[in-house]
């Protein structure tokens, strides 16, 4: 097996195997890379029969394609993942105390914490969210937190709090992994990620209007087959057991959401939307919008439809925000972060500027605005004419960027071609907030770079993904 210097989660900084990954050696030691490799095609013949797929934006071919799925597991132990834990739900529950907070009396901003005019005039900032309080004071129902590990150590790189993706791809990981090793699953205690399912159920239930909780009809908003996520819309709406709708599905009347079915209007009480805010009405967005409803945000205001996730939660996620999440969690929660935020140079202040632009070389540089591994620089791997243009751009609109160091991701080992090599890897991790709870699945997502010394993970820049076991004890 081939090694790198970053830390390795099979076996730490040094050569032995450190203790969750014990029972994966002694089963490796039984396997053949040759059966490694032929469960692997089995498990993509049967994505690509489920029709797992996503599609690239911008990609010539315009095929649609399978997310790479390694079979070699990712391992957090037992405490590890509980520590894990309370350092997300702390981290969210400060960030949905900082969404109503900028939508209300803006405390954070008039103690002088966060620039004002980083959140006011912020893209994702929706006024309209200033006259509307969310059932149950829930702004992110649904919630990602990617994290990395580096020299044995867990750091937050990005916060997901508008329409996060990737549960589908968990939910079939794991069942992909059941039908291919079931021995190996029967040696270790793992706790289930299907309990995503139940925990998305039981939130619906809690944030629906009073008068239908406890039962209400909830529906998957999507933008149509020709989104990269359309899979997963389907997969969750079969899970749910709820309807999968486009805008042209459903009306308003009456400041009431109605769905249009063979049997006549059905009211809609949750709307679980995949579409962006600027989609989402076109008489309070985009008046050209031919994707959402017209008059939705009227129904919300008037308490007579949950939208999951709120409009204006993307200010939350925005990279120059992200950069003051441990100054947002102590100020709501009193509490230093549990998560720490990896090193971020703003470059809308000068001094950062100065040294991102000294340094291209050695940072990532990534848009504010930007998601997928898309608008981002990594400098170590860059060639001279690109690290001269990114300095172009950065200099054109500094307010648009941060830099980071570029960190030692974590590696895994994967399977490649006719081997077992290392490849970095992060972590989504999946929460879900009710009006009472925040909950954590145990498990989550981890995306790893198939390309040997690639630190991208991105789906759409070539990364794959692996199950990923927490052990329960």
């Amino acid at each position: 097996m081939t090694g790198t210097n970053s830390f390795s989660e099979m076996y730490g900084a040094g050569s032995d195997v450190r203790a969750p990954y014990k029972g994966l050696e002694t089963w490796l030691e039984t396997v053949s890379v040759d059966e490694l490799a032929k469960r692997h095609g089995a498990a993509e013949l049967a994505f690509r029969k489920l029709g797992i797929t996503f599609a690239v934006y911008g990609d010539n071919e315009g095929d649609e394609k399978i997310i790479p799925f390694d079979v070699l597991p990712r391992i957090v132990a037992a405490e590890e993942f509980d520590a894990l834990e309370a350092g997300i739900v702390q981290r969210i529950d400060a960030l949905q105390m900082f969404l109503a907070d900028i939508y209300g009396p803006r405390e954070i901003l008039k103690a002088g914490l966060i620039p004002e005019e980083l959140v006011l005039s912020n893209p994702q900032f929706q006024p309209i969210m200033t006259q509307i309080k969310p059932p149950g004071g829930v702004y992110s129902h649904i919630s990602g937190i990617d994290m990395v590990r580096t020299a044995d150590e867990f750091y937050v790189l990005e916060d997901n709090l508008r329409t996060p993706s990737g549960v589908a791809y968990m939910l079939e990981n794991r069942e992909a992994m059941l039908r291919l090793f079931p021995m190996l699953f029967q040696e270790h205690s793992i706790r289930p990620v299907e309990s995503y399912i139940d925990y998305l159920q039981d939130m619906i239930r809690a944030v629906a209007p009073e008068a239908t909780r406890g039962d209400p009809t909830g529906v998957i908003l999507t933008p149509g087959p020709l989104n990269s996520a359309y899979y997963e819309h389907s997969f969750l709406a079969d899970r749910l057991g709820i309807e999968l709708v486009e805008g042209s599905d459903l009306f308003v009347e009456d400041r009431c959401v109605y769905m249009r079915t063979t049997k006549g209007p059905e009211r809609v009480d949750v709307v679980y939307r995949r579409i962006d805010d600027d989609y989402l009405d076109p008489l309070a967005f985009r008046p050209d919008s031919i994707l959402g409803i017209a008059g939705m945000m009227d129904a919300y205001e008037a308490g007579n439809v949950t939208i999951i996730n709120a409009p204006g939660t993307g200010v939350a996620d925005d990279k120059a925000i992200y950069s003051y999440v441990p100054e947002i969690v102590k100020f709501y929660s009193g509490s230093d972060a549990a998560l720490k935020n990896v090193e971020t140079y703003r470059c809308r202040e000068d001094d950062a500027l100065k040294y991102t632009l000294d340094n291209l070389a050695e940072l990532v540089v990534k848009r504010v605005d930007a998601s997928g591994g898309y608008g981002m620089l990594i400098g170590p791997a860059a060639t001279e004419a690109e690290i001269e243009e990114f300095a172009l751009r950065i200099k054109d609109d500094p307010d648009g960027y941060i830099a980071q160091p570029t960190l030692a991701l974590s590696t895994c080992p994967t399977v490649v071609n006719d081997s077992i090599v290392e490849r970095h890897v992060d972590l989504r991790a999946f929460v879900v907030s009710g009006a009472e709870e925040t909950k954590v699945v145990p498990g989550g997502l981890t995306r790893v770079a198939l390309k040997e010394g690639s630190l991208v993970v991105n789906s759409s820049q070539g990364g794959g993904t692996k199950d990923s076991w927490v052990l329960a004890s």
